[in-house]
């Protein structure tokens, strides 16, 4: 959900404030990549104890490396991080970087950062995750471009790929992240538009995007709802952990999964038939896009608002080709930053 109007006020405002104050705090280096450039990047993602983020910053490593672009990679803790994640992302507004690329863990936990960061005239590129639009828009620090999947768009298609799988209708179960996160509720409210009235979506539970806390969930939804025929789960780490719950009551393949992100481990699963599908997200791709737009401001280039990252439906029949593929995308998709660099 997102904030109230009187909430997002009251925060915008209070962020507002540091638009005047430039941070001077150091920080310890998550990863750099040296360059001759004068384009110095800085990359604060969300906690690398997450497959989906390590693959992010493969991306940003990568494209900085293609494109001899000096990049510092800093991440929070852990996913729920978002004191610390804020902390690393002060400590980088005080040094020389012409670019920040962004994935922040909520809508608000780095508009302080970022608006100090847009006071000294800096690029911010939003990536993955959105900034809460009104509180970055107070503090007059608004992205110069945002590139995502659209969360609405997978959840969706995860919900049309499991009517198909259950044809003659039922209950299923949804898994979300943290309550409350936007990205969850997109992808959420996408599934349950995708199966419309052919299925009932009769639970919905917060599992805080990690894989044990899934599988408890799931464990005690199987148990409440014996008749359940399916889970959608809002990302493949929490997906493994409820095929695991799905495998321990005995009922692979009688109750279907499908969650969203295409790690590795979620592939080999799809292909394994312990997991129905999931929706790809690339990750990888949205990382080193994120370093490209950072080059094509660098050269001058105005920037689209908005960049849809490539999403694909991985199933049994076509895992081999998303396996060999990883973790870019296995089918073309469009990047506008490619020409721009060149």
């Amino acid at each position: 959900m997102l904030p109230t109007t009187t909430a997002r006020r009251a925060t915008a405002a209070a962020f507002a404030l540091v638009l005047g104050t430039v941070g001077l705090a150091g920080c310890n280096s998550g990863g750099t990549s040296a360059s001759d450039g004068d384009l110095k990047v800085a990359a604060i993602i969300k906690g690398l104890d997450n497959p989906f983020f390590q693959t992010m910053k493969q991306g940003i490593d990568d494209a900085a490396e293609a494109g001899d672009v000096s990049t510092t990679v800093q991440s929070a803790n852990a996913i729920t991080d978002t004191t610390g994640q804020a902390d690393k992302l002060n400590g980088l507004t005080g040094q020389d970087f012409s670019c920040f690329i962004i994935n922040p863990i909520s809508g608000t936990n780095l508009v302080q950062g970022l608006a100090k960061a847009a006071a000294l005239k800096k690029t911010i590129v939003n990536i993955d995750s959105p900034v809460d639009a009104a509180a970055a828009e107070a503090a007059k620090a608004t992205p110069a471009t945002y590139i995502g999947t659209d969360n609405t768009e997978a959840g969706n298609m995860a919900g049309e790929r499991m009517v198909e799988l259950i044809p003659g209708g039922g209950e299923v179960a949804a898994i979300g992240g943290i309550a409350g996160d936007v990205t969850s509720g997109a992808r959420v409210e996408g599934f349950t538009q995708g199966v419309g009235s052919k299925l009932t979506v009769v639970q919905t539970v917060a599992a805080n995007w990690d894989r044990q806390t899934a599988l408890t969930a799931a464990t005690d939804v199987l148990r409440a709802r014996p008749n359940l025929k399916g889970f959608f789960v809002a990302n493949d780490d929490m997906g493994l952990g409820v095929s695991r719950a799905v495998t321990n009551a005995g009922k692979t393949g009688q109750v279907k999964v499908i969650s969203v992100d295409g790690i590795k481990d979620a592939l080999e699963a799809v292909k394994a038939g312990t997991l129905d599908g999931t929706v790809a997200q690339y990750p990888y791709t949205i990382g080193y896009m994120g370093v490209e737009a950072c080059q094509a401001a660098h050269a001058g280039e105005d920037l689209p608002k908005n960049v849809k990252a490539p999403v694909e439906l991985v199933t049994k029949e076509n895992a081999d080709q998303a396996l060999a593929a990883t973790p870019k995308p296995f089918g073309e998709y469009d990047d506008p930053f490619k020409a721009m660099v060149k």
